[in-house]
């Protein structure tokens, strides 16, 4: 049989709760951890359910994602991890046919809100996709564009803003002498750099990465991955991976879905180790998926 996962910084075993302490997830709430380690969690989903048409990808979905902390989504192709991430910052709406039921709350106010306005939500929740999408700019330029669109256009300003973000993106050292490079001449990895340096670029709150390595050699999935604990003090982040060994090197919390359901949410040290649910054991220890 085999064994499980063990996330690098887990201990060997997860110390009992006091009498007077709640678990972290229950079995019969698997996404209601009692709060976030900082007091009331940044994202609070509540029943969410989404259609494509008649498919229904997501079945009544309840999840606290905790603030400035890295939250894996984890789970086969097909269970809807990458369509839950889309919701966070509302990316679901370009997509014809889609019908959302339910709230995600983000800082106290629902995102499907019409009165919300939805460019401002997704100036405070970044996006970094799949594959990496430099635009055919410069370097400097790509990283300037979201502050551009926002009316900032005093080139010291905007050279400040850009220092400090492919610093933050622990790219500056490698690009300092090329920012009139076109972008598209960096590496894979390189690029997705620049594009997480364009995200946090305009601010936000929150950073989401939906498979962000999934192109990358082992060295730039390393490179990002250490990049993502380093932005943790300033940033939540939210992360959607096929690599149950990247969760778990990476991440705080776990949420596990299969089918569109949530089967478990916790800790990542508790859910690798000591899981739960059996259909999460059956997963991490590669009985299925």
């Amino acid at each position: 049989m085999s064994e499980p996962i063990v996330p690098h910084h887990a201990t060997a075993t997860r110390p009992a709760p006091l009498e007077d302490e709640e678990p972290l997830a229950s079995l019969d709430r698997p996404g209601r951890p009692d709060e976030s380690p900082d007091g009331e969690p940044i994202f609070d989903i509540r029943d969410l359910s989404l259609w494509y048409g008649e498919k229904r990808a997501l079945n009544d979905v309840s999840l606290r994602i905790p603030k400035q902390r890295i939250t894996a989504f984890i789970g086969p192709s097909g269970c809807g991890k990458s369509t839950l991430l889309r919701c966070l910052n509302r990316l679901n709406d370009l997509i014809d046919g889609v019908r959302i039921d339910g709230q995600v709350v983000f800082e106290g106010q629902n995102v499907y809100d019409p009165s919300l306005d939805v460019n401002l939500l997704r100036k405070r929740i970044g996006m970094v996709f799949q594959k990496s999408n430099p635009f055919p700019k410069t370097i400097f330029e790509n990283v300037a564009y979201g502050c551009r669109l926002q009316g900032i256009t005093r080139r010291l300003e905007l050279q400040e803003i850009v220092e400090r973000s492919l610093r933050d993106a622990a790219l500056w050292d490698e690009v300092k002498d090329r920012l009139d490079d076109n972008a598209l001449s960096l590496s894979g990895g390189q690029q997705q750099r620049l594009c997480i340096a364009r995200a946090i670029a305009v601010d936000p709150e929150v950073i989401l990465l939906d498979e962000p390595c999934s192109a990358l050699d082992p060295i730039a999935t390393a490179k990002v991955e250490e990049l993502m604990q380093d932005l943790k003090d300033d940033y939540t982040q939210v992360i959607v991976t096929h690599n149950m060994q990247q969760a778990a090197r990476v991440s705080d919390f776990t949420a596990f879905l299969y089918l569109g359901e949530l089967i478990e949410f916790g800790e990542t040290d508790r859910l690798f180790i000591k899981p739960e649910r059996q259909q999460t054991e059956d997963y991490i220890t590669g009985r299925f998926g």
